[in-house]
């Protein structure tokens, strides 16, 4: 849920701090003009510092996941009871 901006009083307000990268602007970022759309999510999505840690843990997930369904199909057997 984001925050609400400052009152209206407020003559000199900052900007507010909750706009996220896409939307505050891109302040420090190399980009270059004939970018395709893939780079430019394999760059903002996938190698940001920021996301690194959701990243692992989806990697994570998945790798799990891929692991659970070989060890059931290669000991599945032994699971069942004589």
């Amino acid at each position: 849920m984001a925050r609400r901006a400052a009152t209206s009083s407020s003559a000199s307000a900052p900007a507010p701090s909750f706009l996220s990268g896409s939307q505050g602007g891109r302040r420090g970022q190399l980009t270059e003009s004939n970018e395709s759309a893939f780079s430019r999510f394999l760059r903002d999505e996938v190698f940001a510092p920021e996301k690194l840690p959701g990243n692992i843990s989806m990697v994570t997930g998945v790798g799990m996941f891929v692991g659970g369904i070989l060890a059931v199909r290669s000991w599945g057997e032994l699971l069942i009871p004589a």
